[in-house]
């Protein structure tokens, strides 16, 4: 074969290679965006059966093809979130409980609406600040603050993994009190007198680390919400600096956000 065919045909073969690859990423894109909307469906309880129409009638639905609807499933299915059964189709399997970020609450205050939350008490006692834990409590570095572990479960369900840190003056008196079936932020005003008023935070994803991951029963390197929340009483006092691991497959992060300029 001439040279020049030989050229042909391998540019040929390449542009044949670049549209399969093409086309399976438009697919993948299209899986992962029908993906977002059968989450949302799921999770705010759009399929009332627990059952999720079939593959044809979502295709249909959503104007994607077959393979499409399969990617989608398959990456729904990956989260723990429906799974496949024989005779039944693709069910609803898994759960994620609502976590307001528009109001300053406490996890059972924030889920008592989904069941009872408990916590376990992993470490508590004094222990002396860090210098990041002392600058954002406003106490001199080295200065003892109470230092709480604790595992929180919904039902029974691991569900969260706090480290907590509170001045030494107001912590002191939360060492005799029921932790493991009260918020810490009631007992906060209780001890105080006051109340609660705002708190700065921030949240990210990381991956869990070995301890985190076997505490909260979660595969070890799986994505964790961590939610850092500094609490401030209504004076203004910085009073709770929490580091707090959600298990990323349990819990969703909503509020409500206005336009200001």
């Amino acid at each position: 074969m001439p040279s020049t065919d030989r050229i042909r045909d391998h540019a040929g073969q390449g542009a044949t290679t670049v549209a399969a690859r093409a086309r399976r990423r438009l697919r993948a894109d299209q899986a992962r965006q029908l993906a977002d909307l059968l989450r949302h469906q799921i999770l705010s309880g759009g399929f009332d059966s627990g059952t999720l129409p079939h593959e044809s009638v979502l295709a249909t639905d959503y104007r994607a093809s077959r393979n499409t609807v399969r990617q989608a499933l398959d990456l729904l299915r990956a989260e723990g979130l429906v799974a496949r059964h024989p005779g039944v189709g693709t069910v609803v399997v898994g759960q994620k409980y609502p976590h307001g970020l528009d109001r300053l609450m406490g996890l059972a205050e924030t889920l008592h609406e989904h069941g009872t939350v408990t916590n376990e008490v992993r470490t508590m006692g004094p222990a002396p600040a860090p210098h990041p834990v002392a600058q954002r409590l406003k106490v001199a570095p080295g200065t003892d603050v109470l230092y709480i572990e604790r595992l929180r479960r919904l039902n029974g369900l691991p569900l969260s993994l706090d480290l907590t840190y509170i001045p030494l003056d107001i912590g002191t008196a939360l060492l005799g009190a029921d932790l493991e079936n009260t918020d810490v932020f009631r007992l906060l005003e209780t001890i105080t007198g006051q109340g609660l008023g705002h708190a700065e935070i921030t949240l990210e994803a990381v991956n869990a680390d070995a301890h985190s991951a076997a505490v909260l029963e979660a595969p070890r390197g799986a994505a964790v919400l961590m939610l850092e929340r500094l609490t401030h009483l209504a004076d203004g006092r910085p009073v709770d600096l929490e580091f707090i691991r959600f298990r990323g497959d349990r819990i969703t992060m909503s509020g409500q956000l206005r336009r200001s300029l």
